[in-house]
């Protein structure tokens, strides 16, 4: 037997996937390389933005063909398509899925496939809590020895509800995860040779907000404290809800990387008040100040939507004015993608027209592409410590604390190390440089 996953959209739903492999391989599923040799077929949805939705139904009615051919191959859609409450909706549009699950729950495919190998309920109830592993978690065959670096959720959904947003509908109101249960899947990965832990959250700052006696700092600093764990980090944040106790526990733990991701959206007052972030633009500029004073040579990354209900031209140049006051290390750039449900598609005109958007956009991106030439150029010459996660076309991958992504040519296996790395080159994007120990080498 045999499963085959089909991923799209953020860190979330990878982390999400990784937990559905390892769970069907608790069932005794092998992976698949191909779709066509699988009898159970995964599509791990996105809809963030209606791109993302498209590709997901495009992927999914490439199956229906397949599912005609072999009516045994189980077919599962989960994810943000599917949602809390989209089951029904969706079955009557695609009646050839067998099984659709929630995001982050592998629980109704799991329940599907004990229930059809196991003809008495208890046997398959005890084969599905098997599945699901209690907390433990085992990563999939195809990654065990090689994850230097994984995606650990500590808070489910969310409840600020900005008025762009899908996923409050999506995935439900913000659940923190017990810490005794992070930490047991800390442990876990870092005993299969995990390096690098990033702790995920739609707003990670929120952890522990719906728990007694504890938050995300509390959360690092046990975290720190695991044997095995090399490096820390943490996305996204929130402008509201980074606290100066957080700041001060990243300066203080030296696993805890100096790179901190927290959004601005927009540089407009009025554009945020109108999606309800919460903030103003010289909150922002407040907050940037205090992180770089607290956590010295961080380096920072932003969201940025371009095009936004009834954004003017003077909005957006004062979000671009923002960025380029700011210099920040990366912007992550959108196009505003109106979603069904949200407060935004109910009361507000999508009115920038698409063009319109795609200039902003491109406005932005050639200004970050300049700023981020200029930081990464500080990095010449410097000797920098850099975790390796793979070979890539021949070359060594890894990145900084500042998680500047470095390629090295090296004959040597250096999965899962951190060796000091000489920069020899520097671009917007990556660094090139050579490992320091092999410099030391007689004749080089």
């Amino acid at each position: 037997m045999r499963y085959y996953i089909w991923t799209i959209g953020c860190q979330m739903n990878v982390a999400d996937s990784h937990r559905v492999a390892s769970s069907l391989e608790k069932l005794g599923y092998q992976e698949a390389s191909r779709i066509e040799d699988a009898d159970v077929v995964v599509l791990n949805t996105c809809a963030v933005r209606q791109s993302a939705e498209d590709k997901a139904y495009g992927r999914l009615m490439s199956l229906k063909p397949l599912k005609q051919k072999r009516p045994n191959m189980v077919i599962n859609m989960m994810g943000c398509v599917v949602g809390l409450k989209g089951h029904d909706r969706l079955r009557q549009r695609f009646p050839f899925v067998d099984v659709f699950s929630p995001p982050s729950d592998p629980g109704p495919l799991l329940s599907y496939l004990a229930q059809r190998e196991h003809k008495a309920l208890e046997e398959a109830e005890t084969a599905r809590r098997f599945a699901l592993q209690d907390g433990e978690l085992v990563l999939p065959r195809s990654l065990r020895g090689k994850l230097v670096s994984e995606h650990v959720p500590v808070v489910l959904g969310c409840s600020h509800a900005c008025t762009y947003c899908v996923i409050p509908y999506r995935r439900g109101p913000e659940r923190s995860r017990p810490p005794e249960l992070i930490l047991a899947e800390v442990r876990s990965l870092a005993a299969q040779g995990v390096k690098e832990i990033t702790l995920l959250g739609q707003i990670v700052d929120r952890y522990g907000k719906d728990l007694p006696d504890t938050n995300l700092a509390q959360l690092l600093r046990q975290v720190h404290e695991i044997e095995g764990i090399e490096r820390i980090r943490f996305l996204t944040s929130h402008p509201l809800w980074m606290t100066d106790e957080l700041l001060e526990t990243v300066a203080a733990l030296p696993k805890v990387m100096p790179h901190i991701e927290v959004p601005v959206q927009a540089g407009d007052d009025e554009v945020l008040a109108n999606m309800r972030r919460g903030y103003t633009a010289d909150d922002y500029r407040r907050l940037v100040a205090k992180i770089r004073e607290i956590i010295p040579d961080v380096a920072i990354a932003t969201d940025v939507i371009v095009g936004f209900p009834g954004e003017t031209e003077a909005q957006f140049q004062r979000t671009y004015d923002l960025l380029e006051e700011l210099r920040l290390d990366v912007v992550h750039l959108a196009r505003y993608s109106e979603r069904p449900g949200t407060l935004a598609a109910r009361k507000l005109a999508d009115d920038v027209p698409e063009e319109e958007k795609m200039r902003r956009f491109r406005l932005i991106e050639a200004l970050q592409e300049g700023i981020s030439a200029e930081i990464n150029s500080r990095y010449l010459g410097e000797r920098v410590p850099v975790l390796f996660e793979e070979k890539v076309k021949g070359r060594w991958r890894g990145r900084t604390p500042t998680n500047k992504l470095v390629f090295v040519d090296s004959d040597q296996d250096l999965r899962g190390h951190i060796e000091d790395v000489l920069i020899t080159w520097t671009g917007p994007w990556s660094l090139l440089g050579r490992l320091a120990s092999e410099m030391a080498r007689p004749g080089l």
